[in-house]
């Protein structure tokens, strides 16, 4: 690691709710993780774990087998990467509480996303915090509050992992530790317990604000602390392509607040790579979309700032000729795993709706001959059918073909599920608006005969 880099931990978060890659591609993208600057990664692992027992039903179908999560474990050994398993205890428990057998554990009845922390079989499975009727209950006693309702379930799980795991240190996100005032957390002992991590993913980041947050966990005890970034899905939560340019200030920022923060308390930097906003939402950017954010962040990171001679050793890694950070780059390539997805993607993304667009409301003889009128009547002047026709059947098959290669680039990637859905979200619908002028026009044309 570069002695430029304040973060003695530059870790890579692997978001497996969503789209998750098959350990041949993590065997591929582990090298270059490590050649790039990072020495570990952030599992969360989800519905993806082989849960045995009680919790098999968690499984994903897809799920890792054991021998699997032994083999990227050993492959994140072989690339100097240590593996930190992120595990939901509070919020996001949605792949456990979508299930009927679990869902008597959620703190609200109707949503699967938060666990009651009143039920003692809570804890052996490790928003709307308080909500829930126990809580309400609870919190009416006089000597109870939100904030000890949180710290004492906080405490809990950590006093579980400390108990099995003398030697592991659990971190937690500082969403709820933050607004805690300093003498309640003092008070608590939490700080002996977890290492805080404090994260943030926009761009403008309130530097001062997050080194004087850094100040207050170090007056309430904790000796160290952890700060969380992103390199993709944080920008929206339909986002196909990766805002580099976002993600790179946001790194930058960070790298201001360490460089004015406590030093001696600060651990390292997760890059996360959000895959899904939540366990029900849509995919966002898939990882290969992500690689050339991430390789920009961490380089960024590594050498404390993004210059030149940092973009001609991204762009050697890449095996990209010109590396751009403000715009998607839609024609650009590049030899990384995963490479193929990452262009094929920005090709549709780009050219996909604007050239179906193009055809059914700027084209004159679809806008002016066969408009919705038209095909609903099934009527179409026979002259006109040799100029729309061509055209429409060459759009598509230029673009099924395009679909059939990103198809088979992503099944070497991921699972069918995760294929499956990705092209029903982003190619399905305007393929279908192709697919319907098509058999309207034969309609028309039937019609006539």
């Amino acid at each position: 690691m570069s002695s430029s880099s304040p973060f003695r931990m530059q870790l890579v978060h692997l978001d497996l709710k969503g789209a998750p890659p098959k350990v041949l591609y993590l065997a591929e993208i582990f090298p270059l993780f490590h050649a790039l600057g990072a020495n570990g990664i952030l599992i969360e692992y989800e519905d993806m774990f082989p849960y045995e027992g009680p919790l098999q039903l968690l499984k994903a179908r897809h799920a890792y087998s054991p021998s699997e999560i032994k083999e990227i474990l050993h492959l994140a050994r072989l690339h100097e990467l240590e593996v930190i398993p992120l595990v939901q205890t509070f919020g996001h428990m949605e792949f456990v509480l979508k299930h009927e057998k679990f869902s008597h554990l959620r703190e609200v009845e109707l949503f699967p996303n938060a666990l009651n922390p009143h039920k003692e079989e809570s804890l052996a499975l490790v928003y709307y915090l308080g909500e829930g009727e126990m809580s309400k209950q609870w919190l009416q006693q006089e000597q109870n509050s939100m904030v000890k309702l949180c710290l004492t379930q906080m405490k809990a799980v950590a006093s579980q992992v400390l108990i099995h795991n003398p030697n592991v240190k659990p971190i937690v996100w500082d969403d709820m530790l933050r607004g805690i005032s300093e003498e309640c957390l003092t008070e608590s002992g939490i700080a002996q317990l977890v290492e805080p991590m404090i994260w943030d993913y926009i761009e403008d980041m309130d530097v001062h604000g997050k080194v004087l947050l850094m100040d207050k966990y170090r007056k309430c005890g904790f000796p160290k602390l952890w700060v969380a970034s992103a390199f993709k899905g944080a920008t929206g939560v339909n986002q196909s392509l990766t805002i580099i340019g976002h993600h790179l200030k946001n790194n930058i920022q960070w790298l201001k607040v360490a460089d004015n923060g406590p030093a001696e308390m600060l651990q390292g930097i997760v890059l996360t790579g959000w895959q899904r906003y939540d366990h029900f939402s849509v995919l966002c950017e898939l990882l290969p979309v992500g690689i050339p954010s991430l390789a920009v962040c961490l380089q960024a990171l590594k050498h404390g700032g993004y210059t030149d001679n940092v973009k001609k050793i991204v762009e050697k890694y890449l095996g990209m000729s010109n590396l751009e950070i403000n715009s998607f780059m839609s024609e650009s390539s590049g030899t990384f795993p995963g490479s193929d997805v990452f262009t094929l993607i920005t090709q549709i993304s780009f050219h996909l709706r604007r050239s179906v667009d193009e055809l059914l409301e700027r084209n004159r003889y679809v806008t002016g001959w066969f408009s919705p009128y038209h095909r609903k009547r099934k009527m179409i002047h026979p002259v006109m059918i040799q100029h729309i026709q061509p055209d429409v059947i060459s759009l598509l098959t230029r673009w099924n073909a395009v679909i059939q290669e990103l198809q088979a680039a992503l099944e070497r990637i991921f699972y069918p599920d995760a294929v499956e859905e990705w092209l029903e979200e982003n190619t399905h619908p305007t393929i279908q608006k192709l697919q319907q002028l098509l058999q309207d026009l034969d309609a028309a044309i039937a019609a006539q005969s």
